[in-house]
């Protein structure tokens, strides 16, 4: 069909308005899509192609041609910070044909919500946390609000896909329509979807309709990358070397660090004056440390602070501060960020970006890298890797940049394969069952067992438990007071589950640590985890702070600005590696090639590590010995594989191989001493992973292994059972193993 004809008057005078010559590949596929079926559709594309437009051009044109009686379009998105980017773009195409546009979520103005309960209609953008307190504490309006739900769109629905929030969002979805009586099409939208299938089949989940993928030809995807590596002091990697590989071309610097710089992070100064750049971590707390340091850099230049901050810790007015510095393209300061900044959010012409150290995922590294090259110009993105000398003393693992290595992976997997990690599809979520039973509970009022579970347990997230799994959990609720059972039997949300559903934190499914509002005056800056002693300082907002005061029942934090250098502290933070980055990081080590983004450092770094990897064997074999008994194995495993083979090795091998004080650097060695000679060692694992086993035998006798924000809610059996068979991954754990029968002396 002729897609651009087919669009309502209002949306081809908004294409006219914006100067568009044409319309994109994604929005004549999804214009097919949506215009031409009647089924879900999964629509990915690369970052910057238009997905948002091509969603909502032909979804707004069916809600003008048959007008609403509710709100007519659920956009869920993982961050405020993306719909408060949305909202904008939306409003402006919205306005003229007076469709609605309201934001709900925590940040979100009260007034426009209690509008739009009076008045239902137009698109409610939300994320997770709010549809769960909207589910809760507004029941009785899900039916008007509701009634006439067309679509539901779900952006970045990749962030969705590996974790207990995203299987939350489906229960969430699946719980509104059922109450109120609608039957919307889902939209997922995403630019980094691994296995558009699966996720298809994710999004379609407990909705009676399939799910359509269009295919177009998305167009050539120009970069620029540079991966540059940096020892904390001198000598660097290259120094004394004569380099014959190519290097890519980067400009001189055009600001110079402070002699004692941190030589990575006055690379990133140096290479920042005049631009518009963000520079990304995988912490908070690094996020804090840099932030501090480039800004002390500027001090010692005496020039204008040109850098920024921005990550969940911080308060909404520093976030949005950063985000409309970022919008506006005459602007000429820098932002350090975590993932906050990862997803969407349009933060206009923006230069390059900066990666310190990898990230954890390949879609990590492109929504990173996507945030760049939003006006024409190709994307780019400088890496920089960072690592202190190797010690005198130090064993063999300690001397492969592992960051380096890693990084490399990513990107070769993604430009030889188009590898991107795909959804975690078998799960057992105890902790949401717990979750959304009590949810459940609390907004219906008194249910029986059987309407109980008839609500929450035919949810699809939850089709890998059983009823009788369930009836235990629901036991251990009410004699744990979480559930009370009323005379006339039925289950009502209890005194200690009331303390839990009635905290605003409930509404949210990830782990969250006990948090303190940290303000200075008048002005909230953010949240820590854990406040020193008045007297002490504090690191936030990029800046450091003395402790006047801390207030522990209202857990509060008053603070005063001074000059200084600390580490911040949020919260620990997990990554997910999987396999294949994994056994790409080997094959970087045991390969000749070059590649053509490595800088001068990391080319010279890159080599020693490939001569070590050589001259200590680590190509031929997983197991090397570090002298006498101890010995370093390199399985070359995602992350939660690697989990399983420590489990399995003290578990189910430490006895026959006398195997002591093993230590791990998840996911990339262990490190042990025992009794067992090499032969041995791969006779001994072999011969266990071929035999059958409950996967609960990995899990220590009295072990409770709280992995989930709930579990502790949880019954220790179901606890066990859930991370037994769906946290360790055995399966490709004992895979890998059988392969090291090949080591096996005959």
């Amino acid at each position: 069909m002729n897609v651009f004809e087919r669009y309502a008057p209002f949306i081809q005078d908004y294409i006219y308005r914006s100067g568009w010559q044409s319309l994109r590949a994604v929005q004549n596929a999804a214009g097919d899509a949506i215009f031409g079926t009647d089924k879900n559709v999964l629509l990915t594309a690369s970052t910057a192609s238009g997905k948002t437009e091509a969603a909502f051009f032909p979804i707004l044109t069916l809600l003008d041609e048959d007008p609403l009686r509710s709100v007519g379009v659920l956009y869920i998105a993982p961050l405020k910070a993306l719909i408060n980017d949305q909202f904008g773009r939306l409003t402006e195409l919205c306005e003229e044909q007076g469709i609605p546009v309201t934001r709900w979520h925590g940040d979100a103005n009260q007034t426009a919500k209690r509008k739009l309960i009076k008045k239902p209609a137009g698109i409610l953008q939300i994320t997770p946390e709010s549809l769960e307190s909207l589910l809760i504490n507004k029941h009785m309006e899900i039916p008007s609000l509701f009634g006439d739900l067309r679509f539901i769109v779900i952006d970045e629905i990749h962030s969705l896909l590996r974790a207990d929030r995203g299987l939350q969002t489906f229960c969430l979805i699946e719980r509104l329509c059922a109450a109120a009586g609608c039957d919307p099409r889902r939209i997922g939208l995403s630019a980094t979807i691994g296995n558009p299938e699966l996720a298809g089949r994710f999004l379609a989940a407990g909705s009676k309709k399939e799910t359509v993928i269009p295919k177009f030809d998305g167009g050539k995807e120009v970069w620029r990358i540079s991966m540059e590596h940096f020892y904390n002091s001198a000598p660097q990697a290259d120094e004394g070397k004569t380099i014959n590989a190519p290097s890519p071309h980067i400009e001189n610097p055009t600001d110079t660090a402070p002699a004692a710089a941190d030589p990575g992070i006055g690379y990133i100064f140096e290479h920042t004056k005049g631009k518009k750049c963000l520079v990304f971590t995988n912490s908070r707390e690094e996020c804090e440390s840099v932030c501090q340091q480039l800004r002390q850099y500027c001090e010692a230049n005496r020039e204008p602070d040109r850098f920024l901050i921005h990550h969940g810790n911080l308060s909404a007015s520093y976030r949005e501060s950063a985000e409309e510095e970022m919008k506006d393209d005459d602007s000429l300061m820098s932002v350090c960020a975590t993932a906050t900044l990862e997803l969407g959010i349009d933060v206009g012409k923006l230069e390059r970006a900066f990666q310190i150290d990898a990230p954890f995922t390949v879609s990590g590294f492109l929504q990173r890298l996507g945030r760049t090259g939003r006006r024409g110009d190709p994307a780019e993105m400088w890496f920089v890797m960072r690592e202190d000398h190797m010690e005198a003393r130090a064993m063999l693992p300690d001397s492969i940049p592992w960051y380096l290595i890693q990084g490399i992976a990513l990107i070769q997997l993604y430009i030889e394969e188009r590898f991107v990690e795909p959804p975690r599809m078998f799960r057992m979520p105890f902790s949401l069952l717990y979750h959304q039973t009590m949810s459940t509970l609390a907004s219906y009022g008194e249910m029986t067992p059987a309407e109980l579970a008839s609500r929450v347990l035919t949810l699809s997230a939850f089709s890998n438990i059983t009823a009788e799994d369930y009836k235990t959990l629901l036991l251990h609720l009410i004699e744990s007071d979480h559930i009370n059972r009323t005379e006339n039997g039925g289950l009502i949300v209890g005194l200690t589950g009331e303390r839990i559903v009635n905290n605003y934190k409930f509404y949210a499914v990830f782990r969250e640590n006990t948090e303190y509002t940290v303000r200075s005056g008048s002005e909230q800056l953010g949240t820590i985890v854990k406040p020193p002693p008045v007297g002490d300082k504090i690191a936030i907002a990029g800046r450091v702070w003395v402790v006047e005061e801390v207030d522990h029942k209202r857990r509060e934090v008053f603070c005063t600005l001074v000059k200084g250098n600390i580490p911040a502290y949020f919260g620990d933070v997990a990554g997910d590696i999987n396999t294949r980055i994994l056994e790409r990081m080997y094959a970087v080590l045991n390969e000749n090639r070059q590649y053509p983004y490595l800088m001068p450092h990391a080319i010279c770094r890159l080599a020693d590590a490939r001569e070590t990897f050589g001259k200590s064997h680590m190509a031929d074999r997983p197991l090397i010995c570090l002298g006498g008994n101890m010995w370093a194995l390199f399985p070359w495993v995602g992350t939660y594989a690697f989990l399983a083979m420590e489990r399995f090795l003290k578990i189910r091998c430490g006895k026959r191989l006398g195997l002591k004080g093993l230590q791990s650097s998840r996911p990339y060695y262990m490190q042990f001493t025992m009794q067992a000679s090499e032969t041995e060692f791969y006779e001994i694992v072999c011969d266990e992973a071929k035999n059958e086993f409950d996967p609960l035998s990995l899990v220590y006798p009295n072990e409770i292994p709280v992995f989930e924000k709930y579990d502790e809610f949880v019954p220790s059996e179901l606890v066990r059972k859930g991370f037994a068979n769906a946290v360790l991954d055995i399966n490709d754990m004992k895979k890998h193993v059988l392969i090291w029968e090949k080591f096996i002396e005959k």
